[in-house]
């Protein structure tokens, strides 16, 4: 009893020590935006691109207020409700605040509606978890933390990932993109069907990538969370009906196979329901977009900016990617051919990893981002931001992955040598581009190295649990 009375008083206090932490995170962003020339990060092409960059956006603005189409010239390529809702805050000047301060803290807003809804989303995959360990009846197999949920150290590490801060701070619209996504996979967690297609039409409608990501959320629809393999509940309740002998247990055997039967079904209602929200609120996104881009441009032209800039890689400026100095390399003859083969790379790999994973559609999601992440056309640490801190919530599964803290250095290596390079390059002239394309392609190795290990110690924790069940099974027999 007192155990239990000291494991509260403890609980209570880790909690009050999260929300220090997170009211710490604000006020470092709070210092940082009022900090004298905003650091500079705003100009950094490793925090804005040109799709994410708020200059481009407050150019696109005043090519609107000027009666002009905000996608005139090259400066603007996002969305004309992100150009409605944001731009008037561009204008928006507060005596004696810094410029765009209302910008900055309404992206601060989205990191911790991010992080808290990172944090919801984390605890209902290790409740669902943790049911289904023991319905296999393996409980001491996820040593959970004490100390803080999964769920609460995605969030804090989310909230004080230096990508996450940077992103925030410099004037990107990623963490905009990146709640929608959040909000999108805790949609499908909890099953809220018009809350997961309107994050996955607004994120898709920001972005074009997270598209993908449509299958991870028909799996969470129809599926559930994150579990082990289906396969080892319904041999589970094969074998407890093998060792029934008796004659008078039928009803029971009846109730044991379908109770394992309810772990594979598969939902067809709300993946119904999610494609007719999505196509409800696709068709309100189109109808909005129509209307704010009707007296400049039409539609199409909005789609050739947005979408046609993200496909066909118009624009070659340096970014931690590694398009832009392909592009600038190739010959024009075979560009086309080559901007197939970087975007079907992309396609090719959804299928086997939806076969291998549907039974875990969160890490799958995960997977899906990191991916698009390393191929897209205009990355930023943003995109680094979001998949890290969603990977944290998969900790107990992937305690075992090797090589974490070469990664972790790693990260951090490319993090301080990629402004340095990029100085040398375009500032100083002691260097070229190859100097700042080194460190894009150590960051890309860097991520497929995450991906590799990251997939295969998920997999290594499937086959632990398959032998554990297993024995549990044979156990009992003897």
């Amino acid at each position: 009893m007192e155990k239990k009375e000291e494991n509260k008083r403890q609980r209570k206090k880790i909690r009050g020590g999260f929300w220090r932490w997170v009211i710490a995170s604000v006020i470092f962003r709070l210092i940082l935006i009022y900090f004298p020339q905003n650091l500079n990060l705003s100009s950094r092409p490793e925090v804005s691109t040109p799709l994410t960059s708020l200059r481009r956006l407050a150019e696109g603005y005043w090519l609107k207020q000027a009666s002009m189409s905000p996608y005139a010239g090259s400066m603007y390529h996002g969305s004309p409700l992100l150009l409605s809702v944001l731009g008037p805050l561009t204008v928006k000047r507060i005596e004696g605040q810094p410029d765009h301060v209302l910008c900055s803290l309404l992206f601060v807003i989205a990191d911790i509606m991010s992080a808290m809804l990172l944090r919801a989303t984390g605890w209902k995959l290790q409740v669902a978890y943790r049911e289904s360990l023991k319905a296999l009846d393996i409980i001491n197999i996820v040593e959970s933390s004490d100390i803080l949920a999964s769920g609460d150290i995605a969030a804090l590490v989310y909230l004080w990932n230096p990508f996450t801060i940077v992103a925030c701070v410099g004037l990107s619209t990623s963490p905009i993109e990146n709640l929608f996504i959040i909000l999108m996979l805790y949609g499908a967690c909890i099953r809220l069907v018009p809350l997961a297609a309107f994050g996955w039409v607004m994120a898709t409608h920001l972005s074009l990538y997270p598209a993908i990501l449509i299958i991870p959320v028909i799996l969470l629809m129809g599926y559930g969370l994150d579990a082990p393999p289906r396969k080892l509940f319904l041999l589970k309740g094969y074998c407890k009906i093998g060792d029934n002998n008796s004659g008078n247990i039928h009803c029971e055997q009846e109730e044991m196979i379908n109770r394992s039967k309810a772990q594979i079904i598969f939902s067809r209602r709300p993946v119904v329901l999610f494609f007719f929200w999505t196509t409800l609120w696709s068709v309100y996104v189109l109808v909005l977009c129509g209307i704010s881009v009707k007296q400049y441009s039409g539609l199409w032209e909005m789609f050739q900016r947005t979408y046609g800039f993200i496909l066909t890689v118009e624009d070659m400026s340096p970014n931690i990617g590694v398009l832009w100095y392909f592009f600038a390399e190739v010959f024009d003859f075979f560009r086309n051919f080559f901007l197939i083969v970087f975007h079907v790379n992309i396609l090719f790999m959804i299928l086997p990893l939806a076969i291998r994973l549907n039974h875990r559609p969160c890490f799958l999601a995960f997977v899906y981002i990191a991916i698009s992440s390393m191929l897209k056309s205009y990355p930023s640490v943003g995109d680094s931001a979001l998949y890290l801190g969603l990977l944290v919530l998969f900790l107990d599964e992937l305690a075992d992955m090797p090589f974490s803290f070469f990664i972790f250095c790693g990260y951090v290596g490319i993090s301080l040598l990629s402004p340095v390079m990029h100085n040398l390059w375009i500032w100083r002239g002691t260097g070229n581009a190859n100097f700042y394309f080194a460190t894009a392609i150590a960051y890309a190795c860097l991520q497929i190295i995450l991906l590799v290990e990251s997939v295969s110690a998920m997999l290594n924790h499937d086959r632990k649990l398959r032998k554990l069940s297993v024995a549990n099974l044979q156990d009992g027999k003897s």
